[in-house]
């Protein structure tokens, strides 16, 4: 990943959207030669000059204000994950380039992973920005059971999303997981560019998924902390879950997600169900589960 690169190509792609009407621009008529706004427009929105917004498109946001980038950001119209991602990339490229890392093993507290084990009617996993599964419980492990019958640990959600043949199956909806799955990748990029672990995994299912290729091209991001998530379980059928996402912030990087479903609804029969099968299959694999308080 080109740090400067996703500067430019991000702000290129937002103010490539924007249309003159749509920025409250009069607009002449004629052949424009750009899509969406030219760069002086921008920077007249944002009030700057041309020059100025220039430099900060080519990829240089160094030692650009806080103000500036809330001003591009007006102009360009960013939502909110947008918005946020500008912030990070501004934050990196004002950072002192560091050497490409792995960073440090994120460990499970303990408490962490008592937690999700008390969630006995919840599916719930803790996963960090790279969509690595760290801890689950027993139901979430159920719920995701494709992903899980794989070797190797820890899982990783963006590599089943694109290189599992079976995630076509389990989300009905493949089309908007993938498109998903790829945002809160992107997005995690702009918090910390010089991740080499995540830097590996970008250049893994670009090389090996066209899909993965074309999305990552686009420059979207998405803050995803509620909502909900379709899937097709192969034992229990259709699962139209209610999710939470919360970010933990005695654990930095790490998210706890948990499903739900509303009582009575066929999801939350289908839940039920996928608890009672997981249950009896850990008794199965463990004859002495059923004997402990």
């Amino acid at each position: 990943m080109d740090h400067r690169n996703d500067i430019r190509e991000f702000l290129a792609s937002r103010r490539a959207r924007i249309t003159p009407e749509r920025a409250g621009l009069p607009n002449y008529g004629g052949t424009r030669r750009v899509a969406g706004l030219r760069r002086a427009e921008v920077a007249m929105l944002a009030g700057v000059s041309p020059d100025y917004y220039t430099r900060l498109e080519r990829g240089n946001l160094t030692g650009v204000s806080d103000s500036v980038l809330a001003a591009i950001a007006r102009a360009l119209q960013l939502d909110e994950a947008e918005r946020s991602h500008l912030y990070d990339l501004a934050r990196a490229a004002n950072t002192t380039a560091r050497t490409r890392r792995r960073p440090a093993r994120q460990q499970i507290r303990p408490g962490v992973q008592s937690l999700l084990d008390a969630m006995t009617d919840a599916p719930a996993f803790v996963r960090n920005g790279r969509l690595d599964v760290l801890a689950v419980n027993r139901l979430g492990q159920a719920l995701y059971a494709p992903a899980f019958d794989v070797p190797g640990r820890p899982v990783n959600l963006a590599r089943f999303c694109f290189l599992d043949p079976r995630a076509d199956d389990f989300y009905p909806d493949w089309d908007d997981a993938a498109s998903t799955t790829v945002a809160l990748l992107r997005t995690e990029a702009g918090r910390d560019p010089y991740d080499r672990a995540l830097t590996d995994l970008v250049g893994e299912l670009a090389t090996r998924s066209d899909d993965f290729r074309n999305r990552w091209a686009a420059h979207n991001v998405r803050l995803h902390y509620t909502g909900f998530k379709h899937f097709r379980h192969p034992v229990v059928g259709r699962l139209d879950l209610a999710f939470e996402a919360m970010p933990m912030p005695a654990d930095p990087g790490l998210t706890l997600t948990a499903y739900s479903a509303e009582p009575g609804t066929p999801a939350w029969d289908s839940l039920r169900l996928l608890a009672s099968l997981a249950a009896t299959t850990a008794q199965t694999d463990d004859p002495h589960q059923a004997e402990r308080p």
